[in-house]
């Protein structure tokens, strides 16, 4: 291991079939408590999905133990993958067992996985963006705001949100791309190794992953060839993506349409979506992402507590909960202090951008028409 700072962000995965993963899940948990790991470990029977944060000791340590375990020695790319920190990107340690270590709605074996990977490997992905190989079709198999926030060159988003939608999208790309080859990425590659295996029955041969996903690449290969920030699901969750001169902005806030690498969720509770947008504009319009938003967050006062905003609604949901203040009294005072602080402040979009609705409304519907037209 050579990092180049004392913390450090280890990013891994495993398909294998674990015969006792309860069992696994107590020895991964005293063990990562005792020697101080943080974040977050799933095990289930599919095989394991680590990424913490920690020490260079508590990492080297915590690979010599893996390399030593039954099921989890020999995992690929562990320090190509990892990323220097300046302290612990988190504040816990969680260790659970899942059914699914990656959630698509079925389980997979460690045969199926064998079977069906094919993959293309960083330098040959860079060799066919820079040629700008007409053989090939590049797909985003993340979400719409990770994409929007970054992605590769010429690569074109597949909205796979919901993995109920999942054959629909397929069968639209086998059909749109039957004379291309297809390569398909994901953030670490573990999103493309399972959906491969799902759909290894009706799979083409002109369908690939990325060696190691989008982590990979971008720590072998800077060459711009990678726009925008790479959305992460842990405490940096946007991350830049190269340097000085090769780093781009793509991202549009979605308040203004300014560029932006900035992202936070909507404080609507029942919404929570992620949006990209900058910091300013995110407090002015009080952490609502649509007109929508606010109107339900005055009515339910589900609205989540940021320290831009002096208002304790968890403490007045508290208080109507337990008698003190009458909901009706508690909509009136948080309406008050929000149409002060939101004065002026137009919202330009009027609906919810929680992705999942979005897909189902739009995108996926015209995906279904252009397959029954194809």
């Amino acid at each position: 291991m050579h990092y180049k700072s004392d913390y450090h962000l280890l990013t891994l995965y495993k398909f294998v079939d674990v015969a006792d993963p309860h069992a696994e899940v107590a020895e991964h948990t005293a063990f990562c408590q005792d020697i101080g790991l943080k974040w977050r470990v799933y095990i289930g029977p599919e095989g394991i999905s680590s990424t913490v944060s920690g020490t260079t000791w508590q990492c080297w340590a915590y690979q010599q133990y893996l390399s030593q375990t039954r099921y989890f020695a020999d995992i690929p790319d562990i320090d190509i993958k990892a990323t220097s920190e300046s302290g612990h990107c988190f504040d816990k340690m969680i260790i659970k067992y899942r059914d699914e270590i990656v959630a698509l709605g079925v389980q997979v074996t460690e045969a199926q996985v064998k079977a069906a990977k094919q993959e293309v490997t960083p330098e040959e992905l860079r060799r066919i963006i820079d040629d700008e190989d007409p053989n090939y079709a590049i797909l985003d198999m993340r979400n719409d705001y990770e994409f929007k926030l970054g992605h590769f060159k010429g690569a074109e988003p597949a909205f796979t949100e919901n993995f109920r939608e999942v054959p629909s999208i397929v069968d639209y790309y086998k059909e749109k791309y039957k004379d291309k080859k297809v390569i398909m990425y994901c953030t670490g590659g573990i999103r493309c190794e399972k959906l491969n295996a799902i759909l290894q029955d009706e799979w083409l041969d002109n369908f690939y992953g990325l060696e190691g996903g989008v982590m990979k690449y971008v720590n072998t290969q800077n060459d711009g060839n990678r726009l925008g920030n790479l959305y992460t699901f842990d405490g940096r969750v946007s991350m830049q993506v190269g340097d000085d001169r090769t780093h781009t902005t793509i991202g549009e806030c979605i308040y203004t349409g300014d560029k932006t690498n900035n992202c936070e969720n909507c404080r609507y509770s029942e919404c929570n979506a992620r949006l990209i947008c900058g910091r300013k504009e995110y407090k002015r319009h009080m952490g609502f992402c649509s007109s929508e938003c606010r109107d339900k967050a005055l009515e339910d006062l589900l609205i989540r507590n940021d320290n831009f905003d002096p208002m304790d609604y968890k403490l007045i949901r508290r208080q109507v909960r337990d008698g003190l203040l009458s909901h009706i009294d508690a909509q009136a005072k948080v309406a008050k202090h929000v149409s002060y602080r939101l004065d002026g402040t137009a919202f330009t979009n009027a609906k919810s951008l929680k992705e999942d609705e979005c897909l189902d409304r739009s995108i996926i519907g015209n995906m279904r028409h252009a397959s029954c037209m194809v």
